[in-house]
């Protein structure tokens, strides 16, 4: 009991210490990814140290979800791979401790750590990236830092655009500047040369000013000036001009009630609260669509055409024209109306007897209440997918949570089981797997989020497609690793690749450096002999070169239970006489040894193969008892 205690002790000391450092790592390749997608967010723009600090602190908050998995993959591999490759789990086997019962004390850390990191996504995460999309939010409305390029125009500041064709770093000094100023529109753009011109920026740091000397200035003076044939402008010349523009360089915190509403910034129970309400609004609203549907599009109201006109304009009518609208509005209504019983309205008699101008008027009438109708159910339609949309980004959120945790655990079965079959410690073949383990499953998870997000799928098939993809590689490898068995044996994949599409290897042998016994000739002329016999007797034996042939040896093989012995006896002494003869000294039969093919005897798919091997056999055979006889036995 107490080696078991002092065997817990040591694993977790391996593992907690190189847990530490794989973290750190791993929480700088997800703060370095993180940091390129907001770079434009933070350069050029003379943020102070205490923003880029509470920036990297808070986005390194949102990131501990996503590395913890990771560091604990990278850890157990590593961790496992270091004791099998010193021979530490093979100590630990030898003693009679499963491999199962060595990752106790690790599975039980690594439950802590996925629960840990429930915790931690449910109530640090969200405060955390409440103030990160604040953050964020106020460092894109902070104004870039001024830095107007030589020879080439700035447009850093809103509404005015600015060139300059030299600077002088040391004195501040700006020649040959041209300022586009439009700030009361493009149609009265104030344009402004000077030779020279200072900058510098006021107290406060709301406003910029500019003294410009040397130079001079041209207003448009109307708004139509680019229409205009004669284009009237003001023109002045000045030595000495200061300007002022507006630019607010300091780092204002905006508010954090933008942010409030985003499904980030929610725990559980918000999410689950704010699930409910938004489902409730939604049935609720698409209840009332479907109603005002129903009654705008389906039912036509009851609107008489003449009641657009006044009574003075009625008056005024002549019957003519008073019963031209009346037949119109009956043809519209007709038109519009699909439950309109065709034996009181007739469409087509209503139709011929408008005028040409009447027809038009009651199908552009029609077409426009059409179209209307299409642009507010478009309207509608987009309305309640956006909904709909909010509603899956909530259960994504909500579902994340629990998926990011078990990930923890995901992780160790894969990277445990994993380092104990590879064996190899250290961060070089270790870090190669733990990376393409977690690329695969980000990118699983990543198209989970997204067809569950879009509703291709339900939300909670997406978040868990990964873990369902994942989880029984991790017990497979845990199996596999619990059983000794070689996973990454590659002469066993290549052996049963061969066997699958039948394959052979062909025979080398060679001769031997030292030899105790030589062949019996004698006796091996006469088990050529046999073995030539012998296949010669099963061959004559295997069925034609036929369909009923082949499907009659196949009905034989299934009958003798998958068994040939036919062939296995001529296997057996073909092994027999290779083995024996292979300790020949000479040369000759070495070489006609490698002629005898390797029999097949476990399949029926290659019988045609098998009738090519037994030829090669009798004729292999009887070449070597020949040679025997004539070179060898008639010099004894």
């Amino acid at each position: 009991m107490r080696l078991i205690k002092r065997l817990d002790i040591f694993i977790l000391k391996n593992f907690l210490t190189l847990f530490a450092g794989t973290f750190c790592i791993s929480q700088f390749v997800v703060m370095m990814q993180f940091l390129w997608k907001y770079i434009n967010e933070l350069v050029g723009k003379g943020l102070s140290f205490d923003v880029y600090a509470k920036f990297f602190f808070y986005a390194g908050e949102t990131l501990v979800p996503m590395a913890l998995p990771l560091a604990i993959l990278l850890a157990s591999l590593i961790s496992f791979g270091n004791m099998g490759e010193r021979l530490e789990l093979l100590a630990i086997k030898a003693s009679g401790i499963s491999l199962l019962r060595t990752l106790r004390p690790l599975i039980i850390l690594n439950l802590l750590f996925a629960l840990a990191s429930f915790h931690f996504q449910n109530k640090i995460v969200p405060e955390a990236q409440e103030n990160l999309m604040q953050l964020l939010y106020s460092m894109r409305q902070k104004s870039p830092e001024l830095d107007i390029p030589e020879g080439a125009f700035y447009d850093g500041i809103e509404n005015i655009n600015i060139y300059v064709n030299k600077k002088n770093k040391e004195t501040g000094m700006l020649y040959d500047v041209i300022i586009y100023n439009m700030q009361d529109g493009v149609n009265k753009a104030h344009i402004i040369l000077s030779d020279s011109a200072k900058m510098e920026t006021s107290a406060d740091k709301t406003h910029l000013v500019l003294h410009l000397y040397q130079g001079e200035q041209f207003e448009n003076l109307q708004s139509d000036a680019l229409q205009a044939k004669n284009v009237p402008y003001r023109r002045e010349t000045f030595v000495e001009k200061h300007f002022i523009i507006d630019f607010d360089s300091n780092f204002n915190m905006a508010d954090n009630e933008s942010v409030t509403g985003s499904a980030f910034t929610k725990n559980m129970n918000k999410l689950t609260h704010d699930i409910d309400s938004m489902e409730a609004y939604y049935d609720s609203l698409s209840l009332v669509y479907t109603k005002e549907m129903e009654q705008n599009t389906l039912n036509i109201p009851h609107k008489a055409r003449l009641s657009d006109y006044d009574s003075l304009a009625i008056a005024n009518m002549s019957d003519a024209t008073r019963k031209q609208l009346d037949k119109e509005e009956k043809a519209y209504h007709a038109l519009m109306s699909a439950d309109a019983p065709k034996s009181e309205i007739s469409i087509d008699s209503l139709l011929g007897s408008l005028e040409p101008q009447g027809k038009q008027r009651v199908f552009a009438s029609a077409m426009q209440r059409a179209t209307f109708q299409a642009m507010d159910a478009e309207y509608k339609s987009a309305l309640m997918e956006s909904g709909n949309r909010d509603i899956r980004v909530h259960w994504i959120r909500y579902w994340e949570k629990i998926t990011m945790s078990l990930a923890c655990l995901l992780f160790f079965f894969i990277g445990a089981p994993l380092g104990a079959i590879i064996r190899k410690g250290g961060l070089g073949f270790p870090v190669v797997v733990a990376v393409i383990v977690f690329i695969v499953y980000y990118i699983i998870n990543t198209f989970g989020t997204k067809v569950g997000r879009e509703g291709s799928i339900p939300v909670v098939l997406g978040m868990w497609f990964s873990t369902l993809m994942l989880a029984p590689l991790g017990v497979f490898f845990t199996v596999k690793s619990n059983n000794d068995s070689a996973v990454f044996n590659m002469d066993a994949y290549v052996s049963l690749w061969r066997k699958l599409l039948g394959i052979r290897q062909k025979r080398y042998i060679s001769k031997k450096e030292v030899i105790i016994y030589d062949p019996n000739y004698v006796e091996m002329a006469e088990v050529l002999g046999q073995l030539s016999e012998q296949s010669q007797a099963y061959l004559d034996a295997l069925p034609h070169s036929s369909m009923f042939g082949y499907v009659g040896y196949i009905f034989r093989y299934w009958l003798s239970k998958n068994e040939d012995v036919d062939a296995e006896n001529v296997n057996l002494l073909l092994e027999y006489t290779v083995e024996c003869l292979s300790n020949s000294r000479d040369r000759q039969i070495l070489h006609l040894l490698n002629d005898y093919p390797v029999m097949d005897t476990h399949s029926f798919r290659f019988y045609r193969r098998r009738k090519k091997d037994l030829k090669a056999i009798i004729q292999t055979s009887d070449t070597i008892k020949n040679y025997i006889y004539d070179k060898i036995l008639s010099v004894q």
